[in-house]
């Protein structure tokens, strides 16, 4: 299988280091770190450059099928070298033979190769330190209503509100879900309850993992027709609630030409027809009728003397809602 690897100084394994090694070789081998970060040298014979940045969540990046990792044995050089980590997930030691590291962080599998050591009584106090050399940087993919959708790095679960910012945040058109898809296999999508008005302490506990997908979803639109001062589509941004004197308020009021006895509401049901709902605007405007709370991709068609009060256009007034301008409504 193809990958694309990223290559990462040896050096970045100072934040990775068992915790077999004395706090003296730690402060050593710091002082290297600090050394090496700063030079950002060309690889000749394999024209990549050492990354001269620790990326973030480097230190909770877990070793997966195809990494390569450093190792070095201190006072032992059988040990020290690359391993590249195979397809299941395990690196082949000399007189210890395959040990299992998928899924570890380079810490937990420094410290059970040094356990090794000692279980197979081959060294009496082993310091280990290893280092991950090449990663295959693990992503997220963000997409719907957000400022820049595509796929981001993400080395360890993250915060949702952290992930959605790695894209832009959501735009104006977003509503107040968003479904994550797992990326493992038999974990149905979960919703969650995301809008400008949701109090960011309620979405803290929700994180997004490695493979993981996100999906912002847009708002439900709702179109205003006909005798208006401001036709168009209107974003129901006030948690997904619209009704409709507030929709007639978001197109400017009715026009001087609207016959506002009635106006109408054409819903479309999902088998695809569409019914038509005559609301005694009048008496809605006056309190003496309920106001009516609308549906995403309803059309409130506000007739006008040149009209006749039957539907009889109900496709064309459909297909003028399909083509009129979206306003961000609330």
């Amino acid at each position: 299988m193809k990958t694309n690897l990223i290559y990462v100084s040896f050096a970045t394994a100072l934040a990775l280091l068992a915790s077999g090694v004395p706090a003296s070789g730690q402060i050593e081998l710091q002082q290297r770190l600090q050394n090496e970060v700063r030079t950002n040298r060309s690889q000749a014979d394999s024209g990549t450059h050492t990354v001269t940045t620790v990326p973030a969540d480097f230190d909770k990046l877990r070793i997966a099928p195809g990494f390569l990792l450093a190792l070095n044995v201190l006072d032992d050089a059988d040990y020290s070298g690359t391993y590249r980590v195979d397809e299941r997930g395990e690196i082949q030691l000399p007189f210890i033979g395959s040990l299992h590291v998928a899924g570890a962080s380079a810490a937990e599998a420094s410290s059970a190769i040094r356990q090794k050591l000692l279980d197979n009584k081959i060294l009496n106090n082993p310091q280990v330190m290893l280092s991950i050399a090449e990663y295959t940087a693990p992503e997220v993919t963000i997409l719907g209503e957000v400022g820049s959708a595509g796929k981001y790095p993400l080395l360890a679960p993250r915060k949702l509100v952290d992930v959605l910012a790695l894209a832009g945040g959501p735009t104006d058109l977003a509503g107040d879900m968003v479904q994550i898809t797992s990326a493992t296999p038999g974990n149905p999508p979960v919703q969650i309850h995301y809008s400008r008005s949701t109090d960011p302490k309620d979405v803290q506990s929700v994180l997004v993992h490695p493979g993981d997908t996100i999906l912002v979803k847009r708002a439900g639109i709702v179109y205003v027709l006909g005798g208006v001062n401001r036709a168009g589509g209107f974003v129901m941004q006030d948690e997904g609630k619209l009704t409709m004197l507030q929709a007639v308020s978001l197109a400017m009021g009715t026009a001087n030409t609207a016959s506002t006895r009635n106006v109408y509401l054409l819903r479309r049901n999902d088998d695809g027809t569409v019914v038509h709902i005559a609301l005694p605007y009048k008496k809605i405007v006056q309190g003496k009728s309920t106001d009516v709370a609308l549906r995403p991709s309803d059309v409130l068609f506000i007739p006008t003397s040149i009209w006749k009060l039957t539907l009889n256009g109900s496709q064309a007034i459909l297909s003028a809602a399909a083509s009129a301008t979206v306003y961000r409504g609330m």
